[in-house]
């Protein structure tokens, strides 16, 4: 395993939903021993601390979309920090909300640009996050990242998308709650999707090595966005976006070791851990474990937990 320089990148976003309690998943991953675990493997690890917002005016109680101006910065932040990370090392986002992967997404794709590479994304989650500002019922901007680094209309305000990324260079895997207006909006899109029946009937791993050829074949740079949805609750219960029968321990642990066979990533989020709903801290470990599983970890070095 080549040694990698991690850079670690707190994002306390709690912007992109009204339940309250992301921003505390960054301090998490810490006190759940990401950096030591990184190190433990031999891999060099920085970290930046935690991000704030971009300045910004106040946002409005009563405006339909909540927080519009607090993730607008965010993102506007984020891009940033992304893109200079990217020229240090393998950037790890330590979230917050999903709205976050907005900037992530939009940072790193700008730095593939320079590179002259395509940037892929793989998206680990329940849900498609493929909402517009238009389309959201809920008005909650966690639902709407995959939408905007894709390039899709309705983010007027937003950081200027220069370098979407493509539709067939998207893979979502784990989908079991999709709203309508995004199921239409998905169907007439070249976005790779699995759900959980596919994953139940064929296996996680199709679909991943599938996807995991295309970006070697076009010498991709490979983002990757795990929310801790993608996983049941019975597991990982520190998420306020809950929806029974997510991905297993172990098709989780398979998806990120085949990552690390596979060489390809160059960044990532570990999202939507809401520490106040976790049980003694198992949340954190396991997303902490399966970064280190990313990470070159082998299912022989994997530690015995006391919950």
């Amino acid at each position: 395993m080549t040694p990698k320089t991690c850079i670690l990148i707190g994002a306390p976003v709690d912007s992109g939903k009204r339940r309250r309690g992301c921003l505390m998943g960054p301090d998490a991953y810490r006190t759940a021993d990401l950096a030591e675990t990184l190190i433990a493997l031999g891999h060099s690890v920085i970290d930046r601390g935690n991000l704030t917002p971009a300045a910004h005016d106040g946002d409005q109680p009563d405006h339909p979309v909540h927080a519009l101006n607090e993730t607008i910065a965010w993102t506007q932040a984020l891009s940033e920090a992304a893109d200079a990370a990217m020229t240090q090392g393998l950037p790890i986002f330590l979230g917050g909300d999903h709205s976050l992967s907005a900037g992530t997404v939009h940072g790193v794709a700008n730095h593939a640009a320079r590179q002259d590479r395509p940037q892929f994304v793989l998206w680990l989650d329940a849900h498609s996050d493929f909402h517009t500002m238009e389309s959201s019922d809920s008005g909650n901007l966690h639902g709407t990242p995959v939408a905007y680094f894709a390039g899709r209309d309705g983010f007027d305000g937003f950081p200027a998308v220069t370098n979407p990324v493509p539709e067939e260079n998207i893979c979502i895997i784990g989908l079991r709650s999709v709203d309508d207006a995004e199921r239409a909006a998905l169907q007439t899109s070249n976005i790779h999707r699995h759900d959980m029946r596919e994953i139940d009937e064929h296996g996680i791993a199709k679909p991943l090595q599938a996807f995991l050829d295309r970006v070697t074949a076009a010498d991709g740079m490979l983002h990757v966005s795990l929310d801790v949805d993608f996983l049941d609750p019975d597991v990982a219960p520190a998420v306020g976006t809950t929806v029974p029968g997510g991905a297993t321990v172990r098709e989780a642990h398979l998806v990120m070791e085949m990552l690390h066979d596979s060489g390809l990533m160059t960044s990532m989020d570990l999202v939507e851990l809401n520490p106040f709903l976790d049980t003694r801290g198992r949340t954190a470990k396991l997303m902490v474990d399966l970064a280190a599983s990313a990470l070159g970890r082998r299912i022989f070095d994997r530690v015995t937990r006391s919950y």
